[in-house]
């Protein structure tokens, strides 16, 4: 059964760590190149594939101890915390422009990229981490591919907009601070 709460607090958690990610400006820069509805393929397919892997390794973790787990998924995201706001002034990736503009080409690109670069990612160890966590593959899974998928949607489509009037280093400082909370929160429950 899938839990809400649970879905909404991934959705939420992985939605504003991948907001000032550079592969979302990396989206941003292939949406306003291509046509938006072939490079959201790619780059959905793209994190489908992420989330699945993610959720499969968090699920593996569930095997062990939980006051092991507790502490291990605590520790990442402390970690996961102090990565975002050490990196929030990294540069966009230069992104080649395919010879031709059909689906193939442009989802193609966007796949391999999001491939690439959000292989390890933040987003893709937090996702393992919570399903570790909560033990519910199914509502992590899915609230991590919305929420990237989202994330995705928006820099492809409006995100030049959107950072025009939130500024990166809020949506950054938010995302590390709900990193924290849940890494004091899995340490605290790893020794109470």
């Amino acid at each position: 059964m899938i839990s809400l709460s649970v879905l909404a607090l991934v959705f939420g958690v992985v939605f504003l760590a991948e907001l000032p990610d550079k592969t979302a400006l990396a989206g941003l820069v292939l949406g306003t190149r291509y046509r938006a509805s072939y490079v959201f393929a790619g780059v959905a397919a793209a994190f489908l594939l992420h989330v699945a892997l993610a959720v499969a390794a968090g699920s593996a973790l569930t095997l062990l101890p939980q006051r092991i787990v507790h502490v291990v998924t605590g520790v990442l995201f402390l970690g996961g915390a102090v990565m975002l706001l050490r990196n929030k002034g990294e540069d966009e990736e230069e992104v080649r422009r395919p010879e031709d503009q059909s689906f193939w080409k442009v989802a193609g690109t966007g796949f391999m990229l999001i491939l690439v670069a959000e292989f390890g990612d933040l987003t893709q160890i937090m996702t393992a981490n919570l399903a570790a966590r909560y033990d519910d593959p199914v509502s992590v899974g899915i609230g991590a591919v919305l929420a990237l998928w989202a994330v995705a949607g928006l820099g492809i489509v409006g995100g030049k907009a959107l950072m025009r009037r939130v500024p990166l280093g809020l949506i950054t400082k938010i995302a590390a601070a709900l990193m924290l909370a849940l890494g004091v929160w899995s340490l605290w429950e790893a020794v109470a």
